[in-house]
């Protein structure tokens, strides 16, 4: 039986940003779900919080609200930081990871921090810019913006925040997960050497760089990324 799919959102998105996977798998078998205070789920957190708070809140969704067995967690960005750390955390009820634009330590630059904290629209103006592929022009940044947090202003402060503290470098050789990693060869933000970085320390990782796509690779090129997605399934048998 083919394992769920249970797909997580980065900074300041919601669930609605991995539509385009969602309708390609099918209800049956994949979920994209809402961390607390995103999209429509309740916020349950203070102003500070760390990605272990995330993760926990994920895997309470995911086994209790939802009850699936052995999901393989797909994160992208911040979301990825969380699906890390839920196989840290949970790795023996996990079926496989799958990370989209994401690194083992996510820093933020100060300025980028500081405009999230006190003018969060500029700060997702920069954010939208430094996210696309130039070979993209603008075509995927507006119905990304639409399917934002534009009413919560102090969440993606929050979740850089959390990003910004987030380090387990010296811990990946604790994941023995099937692990499928997938960057846009333009990602400025969470750049290649990230994602080649888990590829090294994850054994027996697979990897894939997508052309002509940036950050938001999963929305640049659904294509490309739901055949990798697929073709990583029925090899690893999932």
């Amino acid at each position: 039986m083919s394992k769920p799919l249970v797909f997580i959102h980065g900074s300041g998105d919601s669930g609605r940003i991995w539509r385009l996977q969602t309708e390609h798998f099918g209800p049956q078998r994949a979920f994209a779900i809402d961390l607390p205070g995103h999209g429509q789920r309740p916020d349950i957190f203070p102003i500070e919080v760390t990605v272990p708070d995330y993760a926990h809140a994920a895997y309470e969704i995911v086994t209790g609200e939802l009850q699936l067995e052995q999901p393989i967690i797909a994160g992208h960005s911040l979301g990825g930081a969380v699906a890390l750390t839920m196989a840290l955390e949970y790795g023996s009820q996990l079926g496989g990871l799958l990370l989209i634009g994401t690194g083992a330590r996510l820093r933020v630059h100060p300025d980028l921090l500081n405009d999230a904290r006190q003018a969060p629209q500029q700060a997702r103006s920069r954010l939208s810019e430094l996210a696309g592929s130039p070979n993209n022009g603008d075509a995927p940044s507006q119905p990304i913006t639409q399917e934002q947090n534009a009413s919560a202003p102090p969440i993606l402060y929050r979740d850089l925040a959390a990003c910004n503290v987030f380090d387990i470098m010296n811990r990946l050789n604790e994941i023995h997960l099937p692990t499928l990693i997938i960057c846009g060869i333009n990602d400025n933000l969470t750049p290649l050497k990230y994602s080649d970085y888990l590829h090294k320390h994850i054994e027996g990782s697979t990897f894939h760089s997508v052309p002509d796509a940036g950050h938001y690779v999963m929305r640049e090129q659904p294509a490309a990324v739901n055949q990798i997605i697929e073709n990583w399934l029925k090899r690893e048998q999932l």
